[in-house]
């Protein structure tokens, strides 16, 4: 794609460099939003812009999250899309029209939004994570490492990762892909959209160079009643869920729900079992003059085994022999799954709302609040008798041959933070809104180290009569964050041309504090600082005309940034300096088309990537980040899907993607440089392509999907790579005509990895050559841990059939 969105060029004719691409991109996004202000000229918005009206998306009278707004109300621009807004990059609205059986929705966004819908929803597993749920868009190849939905997973999108991107509930921060779970029950889920190349100005996102998923929940009944459904499948899986409606309070505007969720199954490799515990809490009041406030609360617990992820050896003697590389059911093992396993409860809430002020004025306000605490167990090796900082209560040493355990403690995940956005109708034609956005991020962890109990299972790093080994390291690491936003958004041409400009100014400090103390006492001890304070210009411009009913053309251009986040920064305490920003200019122009048969979409993109991060796997779910220099990345996604015609509502999608890398790269570990330089980047596959089938007859219903990754490279050298795999999967089901109390009583089975195939999905991480020492492979035996060489990976679980029945009342 050799065009760019500003095809400007130097008087000797040779393209704008990447720092002019910037400050062009600045200067237009700026000179734009003036404009607005003075002459109208700015982004319109799908939503109305009368006051009086019902609030729709984010634009206009919009709430500070659109998608937290969840009104009934149809825009302005019937075409659709939750918003028109760039802000309205996650919102949507109720009356979307949908195709493939809900696995695409129409849309009139300035830019790429890939939505998958309640419909397509309500087909798959009640087990299923807002990941499973999004694995056959055109831009995501995502990778899980469970079946059951207690674990999260990984993304790949673009030539990014879900590191570079902003995951919400309600347009707030959630828990990282890997933990999504914890997150959010799917039957409590609307909707999943993902934006892969934009984020809006006003949402409150670090990390947003790959763009943003972000899942809308539940809108609670306004009636009395609730649902139920029962889950079993293979790998021992059992899960309840019950949720509760309240209907209209009185009558007081105020409606809400209550739900709890109860998992548990066995590891699919290896030995060991899991156990979910999940509550969510939504309450909503809305006022006749558009105004509205909304909450969503929830609370998880998990107790999981940690799984191991094999070398590329590993992987091979799986496939050819049947050898697992999974946990053992020994507990004489330093391996045992006991001694492998993770404890975590974490909290999440967030209550946008929207207040219609006199005199053409709007006032959002977003707070969101996160808590997480657990630990980590990972296998510590063996005491060997003789070293003397590994000590006994008694102060003598702990005898030879004792299995130890490594521990990762931490005290402290949390992130709180709030938008406050006013909005100003300047005419009917332009809506303009400025903000401030403050986030507080903090970590605090410790590795101490202990001898298992006498079971063989790690006992917990704060148990009484525990053993401590040795000196104990830990960190604080952390940011504060302050951003300014402004963003004029504007309708002209019978609302046909939608124009925003924006600009968002975000000034971050950042620390990271280790130590190093007494293990008896667990004090800190000796101490490192370290502080770094940025700031980010991130400029947006978003165009779109509705030339006819049925077609539409838009481009976006902006620039978004990647912060390393605080547990990243928790891998600094060593010599490593801390990383600089990564830094993102994206451009953008699409194309869509949709009559009452079918609906198609396509855009073309192109990202020019400075200071590109990458996490270096370092096993037990640790990362430690790296900088990898420039990267470039430019491709197409298209998707196509019929609506019903006799039953069949079929989906397709592709994407091409030619991602290199622009730099070489120093080898700190071999002290080389590596000649990467226009190689394929890793982790970007060119090629991703899913095929879909829905079909429905009366109360029967089915889907059945197909995903295909090309082949990728898994080594920045470009000498480690993964042949292209399938994934697949099938949902069959049927609603029965209600009875007494039940209201819809319905019966399914959700099938994935049909064929059985073994093969691996993506790579954990980064490594710098195929020939890297991999000391974070299985452990064996009882005093000793596997090695391999390059990269570790994730695997397709094994077939598995989840079978559930559910019903309203």
């Amino acid at each position: 794609m050799p065009s760019r969105f500003f095809p400007m060029r130097r008087s000797v004719g040779s393209p704008l460099t990447y720092r002019q691409r910037l400050a062009t991109l600045t200067c237009l996004a700026g000179v734009a939003g003036f404009c607005a202000s003075v002459q109208g000229v700015g982004q319109a918005s799908a939503a109305t812009t009368d006051p009086k009206a019902p609030v729709v998306g984010k634009a206009g009278h919009s709430s500070a999250k659109a998608s937290a707004a969840h009104t009934h109300a149809k825009p302005a621009n019937t075409s659709v899309q939750a918003s028109g807004a760039e802000e309205i990059s996650v919102a949507s609205n109720r009356t979307a029209r949908s195709g493939g059986g809900g696995m695409m929705r129409q849309e009139v966004a300035p830019h790429a939004v890939q939505t998958v819908t309640k419909a397509y929803i309500n087909m798959r597993s009640p087990t299923s994570t807002p990941l499973d749920l999004v694995k056959n868009l055109p831009s995501m190849n995502v990778m899980t490492p469970d079946a059951s939905g207690m674990q999260g997973g990984s993304i790949q999108s673009r030539g990014l990762t879900d590191l570079d991107m902003a995951l919400m509930v309600d347009g707030a921060p959630a828990a990282a892909a890997k933990y999504m779970t914890e997150d959010i029950d799917s039957e409590n889920l609307d909707e999943v959209s993902v934006t892969p190349g934009s984020a809006a100005r006003d949402l409150p996102v670090m990390s947003a160079a790959g763009g943003v998923m972000n899942s809308r929940t539940h809108m609670p009944s306004d009636k009395m009643g609730g649902m139920v459904d029962f889950s079993y499948g293979t790998n021992n899986l059992s899960r309840e869920f019950i949720r509760l409606e309240s209907g209209e309070i009185g009558k007081t505007g105020v409606k809400g729900y209550f739900s709890f969720s109860n998992t548990h199954d066995r590891s699919w490799m290896g030995a060991g079992s899991n156990q979910r515990k999940h509550i969510d809490f939504g309450v909503r009041k809305d006022w006749e003059n558009g105004s509205n406030a909304h909450l969503f609360l929830s609370w998880n617990s998990e107790d999981f085994v940690i799984d191991n992820y094999p070398t590329a050896d590993q992987f091979y003697k799986y496939k050819h022999t049947g050898e697992g590389y999974g946990r053992s059911a020994d507990s004489k093992n330093v391996n045992y799954w006991r001694n492998n396993n993770d404890h975590w409860n974490q909290i999440f809430l967030t209550a946008p709302v929207h207040i219609v002020l006199p005199k053409k004025l709007t006032f959002d306000i977003q707070p969101y609040f996160s808590f997480g605490q657990g630990w980590d167990a990972s296998p510590g090796g063996q005491a060997d008798g003789t070293n003397s900082y590994v000590y006994n209560s008694t102060g003598t040493n702990v005898a030879a041959g004792t299995n130890l355990t490594s521990y990762f403690l931490e005290n402290e995940a949390r992130q709180v933070g709030a938008v406050a956005k006013l909005g100003y109708d300047i005419d009917r034609h332009n809506h303009l809104s400025f903000g401030y956005w403050y986030e507080n991020n903090q970590t605090i962890q410790s590795y101490p180290t202990a001898t298992v109990t006498a079971s063989g299972a790690a006992s917990g790093p704060t148990a009484s009569g525990n053993t401590i080994n040795g000196p104990v390291f830990g960190q604080t690491a952390g940011y504060e964050l302050h951003s300014l936003f402004i963003q004029n958004q504007s309708r002209y041409l019978n609302d046909r041309l939608l124009i925003n400009a924006g600009f968002k100014f975000v000034m971050s400090n950042a620390w990271n504090k280790s130590w190093s103390g007494d293990s008896k006492n667990m004090l800190p001890g000796a101490s490192n600082s370290k502080r770094n304070n940025t700031t980010e210009p991130l400029p947006q411009l978003s165009i779109s005309y509705q030339i006819n009913e049925n077609n539409q053309i838009y481009v976006n251009a902006e620039g978004d940034y990647r912060q390393p986040s605080a547990t990243d920064m928790g891998w600094m305490y060593t010599s490593k300096p801390m990383l600089k920003n990564q830094y993102s200019v994206k451009e953008e122009l699409g194309y869509r088309f949709h009559n009452k048969y079918v609906m198609i979409d396509m855009s073309l993109f192109n990202y020019n990537v400075k200071n590109r991060i990458v996490d270096q796997y370092m096993g037990m779910n640790s990362f430690s980040p790296m900088s990898i220099g420039s990267q470039t990345m430019r491709g197409f996604d298209f998707m196509i899907a019929g609506t019903s015609y006799h039953g069949f509502s079929p989906y397709a999608s592709v994407e091409y993607l030619h991602a290199t890398q622009d730099s070489n790269v120093w080898d700190p570990d071999n002290s080389t440089m590596i000649h990467s330089k226009g190689t394929q980047a890793i982790m970007a596959p060119r090629v991703m392509a899913n095929f879909g089938l829905t079909y429905t007859y009366k109360g029967f219903f089915a889907n059945g999907a197909v995903h295909y990754t090309g082949p990728q490279s898994v080594s920045i050298a470009d000498d480690q790579r993964i042949p292209g795999y399938v994934t697949n999967t099938l949902s069959l089901g049927y609603h029965f005509k209600p009875f007494g109390f039940l209201k819809s009583p319905t019966f399914k089975l959700n099938f994935t990895n049909l064929t059985g195939s073994i093969v691996r999905t993506g790579a954990m991480g980064a490594v710098y050559t195929g020939s890297d020492r991999n000391s974070h492979s299985v452990w064996s035996g009882s005093n000793g841990a596997g090695t391999g060489y390059g990269n570790s990976f994730m695997v397709e679980p094994r077939f598995t059939m989840v079978g559930s029945v559910s019903t309203s009342f």
